[in-house]
């Protein structure tokens, strides 16, 4: 045979883009079509699955072409099947009209299902704050879990410091930072939300999470009303005040009331005094704002008319 007829193999797509275990894994496993309406969702799935302009080009590929790699699911013991590695893929699917979506059945324990659904989601490009911060407590208490000695001489401290280590040096962080990653998930979810939108800086947002949770609704009320965000300066000190037990509302609004230059310039007019020239037929703030809004846009109109009819 002439070198010219021999002929190489060429490797798949799929080949390209997994790892030789993954593929091991996939050969060795049967693939399955299963009802997306038997699959549910990871319990608490620290991952947002949102329909973007990156959701809808996924959905019009597997309406072309299909789901080229499978989703990997367990199955529970009321016969229906839960997913661990795939949830933007189900989505997309039932965007594109699918009634089915090819499986990979795993035996797994819930750790290590834990382990499998956070290590599949962090390879993403990008991971939102929140998503992060849920991602990390999932995974670092599941080797935690992992790591369980019945000898009594590891305390559950040193099992804990060795889960940190272990996801430290997994995802390329320090353990300091994995841990303030963690405190994330200690605010209450309109401070985190501020947080994936960049409003709140991480820095601050780690500190404000040493708040009770009444003290960080009262500053939530206080970021809106101010339209600003607390300083990393003024966080430690919020921080401060809370655990010293010295942290009341009057302080936290005289603090938010200081001028920062993250602060957008506020009227401030006394309620008491417009609520004497208002109509009564106005009770919330955002009423208020929008008549006396029209009001001053009706009189600046008079003016110009005014104006022009002295001409």
């Amino acid at each position: 045979m002439s070198k010219s007829e021999i002929k190489m193999p060429l490797p798949k797509l799929d080949d390209l883009f997994t790892t030789q275990k993954e593929r091991d894994d996939n050969n060795s496993d049967k693939v399955v079509d299963i009802s997306i309406k038997d699959i549910t969702d990871f319990p608490e799935h620290p991952f947002k699955v949102l329909q973007n302009a990156e959701m809808e080009e996924l959905s019009k590929s597997i309406s072309d072409r299909g789901v080229l790699v499978p989703v990997i699911v367990r199955q529970k013991e009321n016969g229906q099947y839960e997913m661990i590695s795939g949830h933007r893929r189900k989505m997309a699917s039932q965007l594109a009209g699918k009634e089915t979506i090819p499986c990979i059945i795993k035996n797994y324990t819930d750790d290590e299902a834990t382990l499998i659904m956070v290590d599949s989601n962090l390879q993403r490009e990008e991971i939102l704050p929140s998503e992060k911060a849920f991602a990390y407590k999932m995974k670092l208490e599941a080797l935690s879990h992992q790591g369980k000695r019945t000898d009594l001489t590891l305390s559950q401290v040193g099992k804990k410091l060795n889960a940190y280590e272990e996801l430290a040096t997994e995802q390329g962080e320090s353990r300091n930072q994995i841990h303030r990653y963690i405190r994330l998930t200690e605010l209450i979810p309109e401070l985190l939300d501020k947080v994936d939108e960049k409003i709140i800086a991480f820095n601050p947002a780690v500190e404000l999470s040493y708040l009770k949770q009444d003290e960080q609704y009262v500053l939530l009320d206080c970021i809106d009303y101010n339209d600003c965000t607390p300083s990393l300066a003024q966080a430690i000190h919020l921080k401060k005040m809370s655990q010293e037990g010295t942290l009341t509302t009057e302080k936290i609004e005289s603090l938010m009331e200081q001028d920062k230059p993250n602060q957008n310039p506020k009227l401030k007019i006394s309620r008491n005094k417009l609520e004497k020239i208002l109509p009564s037929s106005l009770k919330t703030d955002e009423q208020i704002e929008t008549f006396v809004i029209q009001c001053v846009e009706e009189h600046i109109k008079r003016q110009r008319q005014r104006n022009n009819d002295a001409r």
